[in-house]
């Protein structure tokens, strides 16, 4: 089949016949009516009264007397003969006159409440009606006014009359604006009589008329500072802080929800700054004067972890980290500080560590910036009193570690090691804890007081982790001694020209120790026993025959015996010291001595004689019992043996004197501390000049205190600098007395 254009008038057709042969084909021709059909008279006019009648009765809610099928050809037969402007400029009109007769009426109610409501009524009524309108015009909304760019279609046509109408009456705006702005503020205070359906759809008319920003958010935004301004005030005066922070969570909340709901989304952003800057920018260090310290104190997670938010929400988390470092110097410098409670500091420091570590895992994200502070805030409180912390602190390990403590298995004793190592990192005066700590462990080795020496090496594992091996290089040390001195032991006891000379029923265990590793002991003599001195002697000819060249001293002060005592009711074993010894063997020979007596036999000198007195006959077991009965040990007491002493136990330890520390220890040690300060801050000094040639003092002090890793004052330093001075390792500048030159 071929077609041609219809233009020609001439359609080509080709019929088959039977046996298949084509025949000529026939012409068609399509011609011109002789008559032009005309429009019937009043064709326009009928046709759109027809549709005015329609459109009236839609505006007034009636039924429409047309089929919705008539109407549509209708509009369209109206277009299609060119009169497509008429129709769209007498619709306009008809909407136009509609709009303005329904607003016009609500302009007339004067409560701002029920005029809202009936705006929102005929708002959805004028809705419906445009969209049932545009169904019967909508082949000219698709024609003629889709192809003319300067026209809207007739749904915005529609709202461009509502909004319109509504810009044309200032009092109409006005009303509308702030009664909707008071609708807000009304939720606001919990006013549950608010229709959020008319609310929230007067709000979407705006937006959807485009009136939104300029007739409604300006006034909103206002209203909200002004609300929440004062509430804010009053808020902080009625609830306490971390009510007053739930409430500002709750308020942020339900902002959040309402703007999602029915406000425009630009409006998110300036609503939310005015209701952080009202409620939590304004009030943020009132709250954390009053709260802050109070979280902390009761590890109130929740709310910590509340206020946080709320500050990262404004952009205040700097404040929070100054909070919390100042809680830290606030507290950590209380425990430092308070000699009365010097037992309890580093357990409290240890607390105090561990809820900060959960407020910072569980509150604060563990967030980065806060650590480096925290870190600085605990250094700062925790060296507030020079030295001491550094031996409280070697105290508490001491305690630990030491044999007979309430501590559970070895997994509670690692971890608790581990806490207190944290602690040990903030201390600046390292040197002094290690001097207390090598003291103290010393005497848990020597006196078998360690409860266990893998827990005790592991603690050395550590601190060698944290400072180096220079750090524990003596306290190693002091292990190699310990076990040296069980093998040598082990060649004494096996030697048969020894044991030929040694008595039966007495032995004896010493430990050779090397005088660089261990604590310095002053020496304290004493009138030992035959049966001792002769040990003492047997074992040093069998030492020095092994290791010549090298020199005994024997510290009777760290000798540890046990002594079988025989009563009137059984033998017991008493752990005793050798001081106790000594003195206990004078009983062999008589009942009752005096003080002088016993000072005189054992030479022991007054103030240890007098501990040790007071242990035996004032102690919580008494072999020996003291005239008079006071508390103190006086020349003029005399002490008896206690003959009808009794326990339920057979070994009795009373050489708890030997670990108890007395004050002038504690002075010495930290005297010898200072001292090896002093030889450290000499040495900085030789060897910055050396390498400097000529440094001024300024510089010279500045450079010391990079170097030096231990708190030391500027006087102490000028001092040092004076000694070398004197001992000509340095000279003043002959021109500048401030400059000093090194000499070779």
């Amino acid at each position: 089949r071929g077609h041609r254009s219809i233009e020609e008038g001439v359609w080509a057709m080709a019929a088959s016949r039977s046996g298949g042969a084509v025949g000529p084909a026939k012409k068609l021709k399509i011609k011109p009516l002789k008559i032009k059909p005309k429009l019937p008279a009043n064709f326009v006019e009928e046709t759109w009264s027809k549709l005015q009648k329609a459109i009236q009765a839609v505006f007034s809610e009636e039924n429409v007397a047309y089929s919705f099928e008539d109407l549509y050809r209708a509009a369209e037969d109206l277009c299609l003969h060119k009169k497509a402007e008429f129709v769209y400029e007498n619709l306009v009109h008809e909407c136009e006159s509609q709009v303005t007769t329904v607003l016009g009426k609500l302009t007339q109610q004067k409560q701002s409440t029920t005029f809202l409501s009936e705006l929102e009524k005929e708002w959805q009524t004028h809705c419906n009606q445009l969209l049932t309108i545009r169904s019967i015009f909508l082949y000219l909304d698709r024609t003629f006014v889709l192809q003319n760019s300067q026209l809207k279609s007739i749904f915005d046509m529609g709202l461009q009359l509502f909004r319109k109408q509504i810009e044309s009456s200032p009092a109409t705006e006005r009303t509308l604006s702030s009664g909707l702005v008071e609708m807000v503020t009304q939720e606001r205070m919990g006013d549950q009589s608010v229709d959020r359906k008319v609310l929230k759809s007067l709000v979407k008319m705006l937006l959807l008329l485009g009136l939104y920003s300029n007739h409604f958010e300006d006034e909103f935004l206002q209203e909200t500072q002004r609300f929440y301004q004062k509430e804010g005030v009053d808020m902080m005066k009625e609830l306490n802080v971390l009510d007053y922070l739930v409430h500002c969570e709750k308020r942020l909340t339900e902002e959040e929800e309402n703007c999602k709901e029915y406000l425009d989304s630009f409006t998110f952003s300036p609503l939310m700054k005015i209701v952080e800057d009202c409620l939590i920018t304004k009030h943020l260090h009132e709250i954390l004067d009053k709260g802050f310290t109070l979280c902390m104190d009761q590890l109130k997670i929740a709310d910590l972890r509340r206020l946080y938010t709320l500050c990262d929400r404004v952009g205040s988390l700097d404040l929070v980290k100054e909070s919390l470092c100042n809680y830290v110097k606030q507290r950590a410098g209380e425990y430092v500080t308070d000699d009365k409670n010097n037992s309890q500091m580093v357990q409290n420091l240890i607390n105090l560590k561990a809820n900060i570590d959960k407020a910072l895992q569980e509150c604060f994200d563990n967030k980065e910036s806060f650590h480096g502070s925290l870190k600085e805030a605990f250094e700062y409180s925790i060296n507030l009193r020079q030295n001491r912390p550094a031996e409280l602190v070697a105290k508490y390990i001491d305690s630990k570690l030491r044999s007979g403590n309430k501590g559970g298995g070895d997994e509670e004793l690692e971890n608790t090691l581990d806490e207190v190592l944290v602690i040990f990192r903030y201390i600046s005066g390292k040197d002094v804890f290690e001097a207390f700590y090598k003291k103290d462990l010393a005497k848990r080795l020597l006196l078998g007081k360690s409860s266990s020496i893998d827990a005790e090496k592991s603690t050395i594992g550590k601190f060698k982790t944290e400072c180096g091996s220079q750090f524990t290089n003596k306290l190693e040390g002091m292990f190699k001694d310990i076990d040296i001195s069980r093998d040598i032991m082990t060649g004494f006891k096996n030697s048969a020209q020894v044991q030929s000379k040694l008595k039966h029923g007495l032995e004896l265990y010493v430990n050779v120790l090397t005088t660089g590793y261990w604590p310095t002991y002053p020496p304290v003599e004493a009138n030992l026993p035959s049966e001792l001195r002769d040990y003492q002697d047997i074992f040093k000819k069998y030492y020095l025959s092994k290791h010549s060249g090298r020199r005994l001293v024997w510290q009777n002060s760290l000798g540890l015996c046990v002594v079988k005592c025989k009563f009137n009711k059984g033998t017991k074993e008493l752990v005793v010291s050798l001081f106790q010894t000594v003195v206990l063997m004078l009983y062999n020979d008589e009942d009752k001595l005096t003080y002088d007596d016993i000072e005189k036999a054992t030479g022991i000198e007054a103030k240890e004689l007098k501990r040790t007195l007071q242990s035996l006959s004032l102690g919580k077991v008494r072999v020996l019992l003291k005239e008079p009965k006071t508390k103190e040990v006086n020349r003029a007491d005399t002490f008896t043996f206690h003959k009808d002493f009794k326990a339920p136990l057979y070994r009795l330890r009373i050489n708890q004197i030997q670990l108890k520390e007395t004050q002038e220890e504690n002075q010495n040690t930290t005297e010898r501390v200072f001292q090896d300060r002093q030889y450290q801050v000499d040495a900085a000094i030789v060897r910055i000049m050396k390498s400097r040639k000529m440094l001024s003092h300024t510089l010279l002090i500045s450079e010391l205190y990079s170097q030096l890793k231990f708190p030391i004052k500027p006087s102490d330093l000028k001092k040092r600098i004076e000694s070398l001075i004197d001992r000509e390792y340095l000279e003043r500048d002959e021109s500048n007395s401030n400059v000093f030159k090194y000499l070779a």
